[in-house]
C-alpha cells in the first residue's frame, strides 16, 4: 500500500505577533488566557513522548491503541487548538516478521527423479520443487522451515538454495543467494562466514537485487543467506530489510505509520481530512466546467477570480454550488481519492470586501458533497 504523508505548515486563525507562533500560544496559556485556536502541526513522536504515553517499549502494539491513546496526548501538549486544528502524527507500530533457520538439505541425485519421471538429475520447473516438498513433508505444520539445495534447468543447469517455509497450509519461498551473486559479494564459497558480514554486505546487495524492481520508502523484503557455522554444517537464515528511500536497513520489527487527527471542538478524533487552498489556476477550470449550469455565478468569478458570497446577488454561490465547484478540482488534483476522503478547501470570496472562506466535502457515492 502506498504510504501518502501531507506536510503542513503550522498556522493560526488568530493574528499573531512574533517569529515563534506556539511561542506566542504558551505565552497566553502561562498568562491565563482562555483564547482557543486553529491551527495545523506535524508531530513525529520522541522517546519522552512515549514516556508520556507509558509506552515502556517506545511503540504502539496496533493503529487501534494509537487512535486510543493519542486524542488525550493531543489535547494535553496542544491545550490551545480547538475545533477546526489537524494533527499529524507519525509513530512507531510493533509488526513483527516472522524469520527462520535451518540447516541446509542438499538433495541427492536419487531424490529427482520420483518427481520429474526423467534421470536428469535436477528439477526443470518451480512446480517440481512444490511436489517434492509435499513428498518429502506430508505432515508439515505452520511454521515448519526447511533450506534445500538442489540442481535445476533453465537453459543450463545451475545450483541454488532457497527456503520454504509452510504457512497458512501451503509452502512460502524465500529465494535465496546464487553462487554467482555470492562471488559479487566476495566470497569464495556460496555462503558467509560470520553474521556480521552478513549483515554488512546483503543491504548493497539488495539494491542491485532490486534494480529492476524498485521498491518505495517502507517496504520490507524478505533474503535468505547461507552461513557456514563449523563441522561441515552451513546453515540458512532469513532475515528482514526495509528501505528508507536510498538503502536497505535490517527491520526492527517496527513500521513508521502516520495518522491524521482533526479537533471536533471537543476532542481530537481520527480524521483523514486533506486541506487545500485553490490555486489561481483553479478558478478558470471551474468557470469552464460549470459555465453552462451556472452562467451568472461562472461570469462573476470569470472577471474577478473569486466566489461571490453577497447574499441575494444573482451572481451568488451557494454552499451546494460551492461544493460542487471544488469538486471539479478535487477530481483532477486527486482523481483516485477513496470513498470517504475528505477535504477541506480555502477559496477566495468577495461578501463586499476581499476574504476567504472555508468548505468541507466528502466523497460519496463516487462525488463530492458537503460534509
Amino acid at each position: 500500500m502506498k504510504k501518502v504523508i501531507y506536510s503542513c505548515a503550522l498556522f493560526l486563525s488568530a493574528i499573531l505577533v512574533g517569529c515563534n507562533p506556539m511561542e506566542d500560544i504558551h505565552d497566553e496559556v502561562n498568562a491565563g488566557s482562555e483564547v482557543v485556536v486553529s491551527g495545523d502541526v506535524v508531530l513525529t513522536l520522541s522517546d519522552d513522548d512515549y514516556d508520556d504515553l507509558d509506552l515502556g517499549y517506545g511503540n504502539f502494539s496496533s493503529e487501534d491503541d494509537a487512535k486510543a491513546l493519542l486524542p488525550d496526548f493531543l489535547s494535553n501538549k496542544y491545550p490551545q487548538l480547538g475545533q477546526g486544528s489537524s494533527a499529524l502524527v507519525t509513530y512507531k507500530l510493533y509488526n513483527r516478521v516472522d524469520t527462520y533457520e535451518a540447516d541446509v538439505y542438499e538433495l541427492g541425485q536419487d531424490e529427482y527423479e520420483p518427481i520429474t519421471g526423467d534421470s536428469y538429475g535436477n528439477f526443470s520447473s518451480s512446480s517440481h520443487v512444490y511436489a517434492y516438498l509435499d513428498a518429502k513433508y506430508p505432515d508439515a505444520e505452520d511454521g515448519d522451515f526447511v533450506s534445500l539445495r538442489y540442481d535445476y534447468y533453465s537453459g543450463s543447469v545451475s545450483t541454488l538454495t532457497d527456503g520454504f517455509a509452510y504457512e497458512d497450509g501451503s509452502w512460502i519461498k524465500f529465494t535465496g543467494f546464487t553462487e554467482e551473486q555470492y562471488a559479487d559479494m566476495g566470497e569464495g564459497y556460496p555462503n558467509f562466514t560470520s553474521e556480521d558480514e552478513a549483515n554488512t554486505k546483503i543491504p548493497v546487495a539488495l539494491l542491485d537485487v532490486y534494480k529492476y524492481e524498485p521498491k518505495s520508502a517502507g517496504d520490507i523484503v524478505l533474503s535468505m543467506y547461507e552461513l557456514y557455522v563449523g563441522g561441515g554444517v552451513t546453515r540458512s537464515y532469513t532475515a528482514a530489510y526495509v528501505f528508507n528511500g536510498t538503502e536497505f536497513l535490517p527491520y526492527e520489527n517496527e513500521l513508521e505509520v502516520t495518522l491524521q487527527f482533526g479537533h471536533d471542538g471537543t476532542t481530537w478524533v481520527p480524521d483523514n481530512t486533506i486541506k487545500y487552498i485553490l490555486e489561481a489556476g483553479d478558478y478558470p477550470l471551474i468557470v469552464a466546467a460549470l459555465s453552462d449550469k451556472y452562467p451568472a455565478a461562472t461570469g462573476s468569478m470569470d472577471n474577478y477570480g473569486n466566489f461571490e458570497r453577497r447574499p441575494g446577488n444573482a451572481a451568488e454561490w451557494t454552499p451546494e454550488m460551492i461544493a460542487e465547484a471544488v469538486g471539479v478540482i478535487l477530481d483532477r488534483i486527486d482523481p483516485n481519492a477513496e470513498e470517504g476522503q475528505k477535504y477541506v478547501v480555502t477559496y477566495d470570496i468577495y461578501n463586499g470586501s476581499a476574504g476567504t472562506e472555508d468548505v468541507a466535502v466528502i466523497k460519496t457515492g463516487g462525488v463530492w458533497v458537503l460534509q
